[in-house]
């Protein structure tokens, strides 16, 4: 059975239909899933009851090399011994509820910004794939923002003017701003990277805004003037039209093309309300043979 996908926003995300990621191993299969995202940036796939394994080599059929480097491992080890696989949640690593002054929270709180996986890196991130595997009782949302039709309404003067401008993106700059504090070692192990303000996706050849809370630093402008059109620019990218906000259920798999898009954890109760969700991302980098059209 071939998958379906449904529309969920009038810009763009869409729901999956008929798609069991554990069984997607055939070409055309996952070549459906890539045109999808190239249309719809995010797809929301409901019932996938993955293991972690699971998760990680859907990953890699879909999209190849992972990324390793997340900004967490500067500060500690990673819980399921595999650095591919990301830990989002509100618990320890003896699985208790995190409390108030835990560090490793307060480091995660910065997922309630605006931002995109693993700009700070050089290769980025390209697709991450997130999963839920404990949902609490109340809501506890993921909102997203299309860059692209961001992008498409911008007055033409202002495109000019961004057309071509290269920002240092940094995670211990999005963290500083909320007061977390590193240590010297944590500084030098999370330099950022430089990324085009403006990408061109290139199966499409659609233009994106490329932000995030990481982006701080406009090359070859005053400190002051890059981050004024940066927030100027969030701003507007991240009106009510162009975000879609995404209500969690155990075993969703939803995945993002961090190109054109930006996300953002919304509060919730985590010092009373477990929740646990897995994020894998790819790389974004040119694709195998194996993979062709796929990246």
């Amino acid at each position: 059975m071939e998958p379906t996908f449904r529309s969920l926003h009038p810009l763009f995300v869409a729901e999956v239909e008929g798609a069991d990621l554990r069984q997607t191993n055939a070409q055309a299969l996952l070549d459906r899933i890539r045109a999808g995202m190239d249309r719809y940036a995010v797809l929301v796939i409901r019932d996938q009851p993955l293991t972690d394994a699971e998760q990680l080599a859907f990953a890699q059929r879909l999209d190849g090399a992972l990324h390793t480097k997340t900004g967490i491992s500067a500060l500690q080890k990673n819980r399921f011994g595999n650095e591919a696989l990301t830990d989002i949640s509100n618990v320890s690593e003896q699985g208790e509820l995190m409390q108030a002054e835990d560090r490793r929270r307060a480091y995660s709180l910065a997922n309630r910004l605006w931002h995109t996986d693993a700009s700070f890196q050089d290769p980025p991130g390209r697709y991450s794939l997130l999963h839920a595997r404990v949902v609490p009782p109340v809501a506890a949302d993921t909102e997203f923002a299309d860059m692209r039709s961001a992008y498409d309404e911008l007055p033409g003067g202002i495109k000019a003017r961004i057309e071509g401008l290269q920002v240092h993106h940094s995670i211990a700059y999005s963290r500083q701003t909320l007061g977390f504090e590193f240590s010297d070692d944590e500084k030098e192990k999370l330099k950022g990277a430089v990324q085009p303000l403006v990408r061109t996706l290139p199966r499409t050849g659609r233009k994106s805004l490329y932000l995030a809370s990481h982006a701080h630093r406009v090359l070859g402008w005053p400190v002051p003037d890059g981050r004024l059109l940066l927030r100027d620019l969030s701003e507007h990218a991240t009106q009510p039209r162009y975000v879609y906000r995404h209500t969690w259920r155990v075993s969703d798999l939803v995945i993002w093309d961090n190109r054109c898009t930006m996300h953002r954890a919304t509060p919730f109760e985590d010092l009373t309300y477990r929740r646990e969700l897995r994020r894998v991302t790819t790389l974004d980098i040119e694709p195998t043979p194996a993979l062709a059209g796929g990246g």
